[in-house]
């Protein structure tokens, strides 16, 4: 349904663009389409943060000490950094090959210009301030992942340290686990009509011209995705054999929603009912996918250098292989604050460009495609994170044998306790 409600908005939007007959009408046209789209998205931020925080502290309370924690943290965060290093990396290496703003024919914006996009939101002090709430209410109210994800580690944390005392809570907010994830069947079933719209909105206002216009650097950049998804999948097959490819099938509804809405957020709750069904564990999917949100943007990282030596290209600026490593280890840093940032990658790459003396107005290069090129970034977004989940779930003997599809009227159940509860107490002996 996803992929004919893209087709459709397609035909939609061209189809009003071409007989509308004014720029008014067009725009009056994508405006109240965009209302559908507002909405599917306001439903999506209105069950993230009580999905994360009831999953997430289940998840921990029931893997036992914090040894086990910390252990499970350290793998994941290691699969992290080698991710975020392949991507950024593989980025470097495809823009330098492919050299897409070498004698580009667009006009070059003046030096002087802005692109409007605030390039010093992303500090060491902003970052600290989305990692460490100052109210818990604060960080739920507003959907800061990674604020909520430090919360659920010390409130999980804490609850099994408590032991028996806890149970009853940890059973209530698991109970809030299961409702949330019955509401989430309920929003997807809206995610057609809110890809419909957002599709024809963007084509009708745009024009299936801007494709041509920026064919070849979306070309290039959509072939060093691909070039992306095959070193992820490589990794993977590494500790999930072949189940890699059973796993690419499992995700690829989220990876779908979040190509049609450019949202990896829109996919979150479709990715974590996609991996359990896949075998992955309740107690790790929920501690890993909602990092990964902050800490494994794979598509957007391998963005942010291809977007930065694009320009640089464009400009006709040199960078020496020391700058452009030197780029790369500062994108390592400054994209880890990515998830509380609108516009999150334009926002690094602006405070990126300002580093080396490239005119920040380069930017505007990018913003009519930008929404193209963000639905790639949000799908390869879902695939890395959910690699992710499963190996660490793999390492942690915590990944079972895939469950069943079930019909949407279904209850979907957190974890298949009863399988994977002995994996557990074996590794925990």
């Amino acid at each position: 349904m996803i992929l004919a409600a893209m087709l459709l908005g397609i035909v939609a939007g061209y189809g009003w663009r071409e007989y509308a007959g004014s720029p008014e009408a067009i725009n009056a046209f994508a405006d109240q389409l965009s209302i559908l789209t507002d909405i599917f998205l306001r439903l999506i931020k209105m069950i993230i943060a009580p999905l994360v925080f009831s999953t997430l502290v289940v998840g921990i309370a029931r893997m036992g000490d914090s040894a086990t924690v910390g252990r499970i943290g350290a793998k994941t965060m290691g699969w992290f950094v080698t991710a975020s290093f392949v991507s950024l990396s593989l980025g470097l290496i495809m823009v330098n090959l492919l050299k897409p703003g070498v004698g580009l024919g667009l006009p070059l914006p003046d030096v002087a210009a802005s692109s409007g996009i605030e390039k010093g939101a992303l500090t060491l002090k902003d970052f600290i301030g989305h990692l460490i709430p100052k109210s818990v209410f604060d960080a739920l109210a507003k959907n800061e992942i990674l604020s909520i994800v430090v919360f659920s580690v010390f409130f999980g944390t804490a609850a099994a340290a408590v032991g028996d005392k806890a149970k009853g809570l940890i059973d209530a907010i698991d109970a809030v686990a299961h409702i949330m994830l019955k509401v989430t069947g309920y929003v997807m079933n809206f995610a057609p009509f809110a890809v419909f719209a957002a599709i024809a909105s963007m084509v009708a206002k745009e024009g299936l011209g801007i494709l041509s216009t920026y064919g070849s650097f979306m070309a290039q950049f959509y072939l060093t995705l691909g070039m992306l998804w095959l070193c992820l999948l490589l990794m993977g097959s590494v500790f999930l054999k072949r189940r890699v490819f059973e796993l690419l099938v499992a995700v690829r509804e989220p990876a779908l929603l979040a190509f049609s809405t450019a949202s990896s957020e829109a996919a979150y709750p479709k990715t974590l009912d996609r991996l359990k069904r896949f075998g992955c564990s309740d107690r790790i999917a929920s501690f890993v996918l909602p990092m990964g949100y902050s800490f494994n943007l794979d598509g957007s990282m391998i963005y942010c250098t291809f977007a930065s030596i694009f320009i640089a290209q464009a400009y006709g600026i040199n960078l020496s292989l020391s700058q452009e490593i030197t780029m790369m280890l500062i994108l390592m840093v400054t994209s880890k604050g990515m998830a509380g940032v609108p516009r999150a990658s334009l926002v690094v790459i602006a405070a990126t460009l300002a580093q080396f003396n490239i005119p920040e107005a380069g930017l505007l290069l990018l913003l009519g495609v930008d929404h193209f090129l963000d639905m790639g970034r949000s799908a390869t977004n879902v695939l890395g994170n959910a690699l992710a989940a499963s190996v660490v779930a793999k390492s942690e003997n915590a990944l079972g044998a895939a469950q069943p599809e079930l019909d949407e009227d279904d209850d979907i159940d957190p974890e298949p306790r009863q399988e994977l509860e002995p994996a557990f107490a074996k590794q925990q002996a």
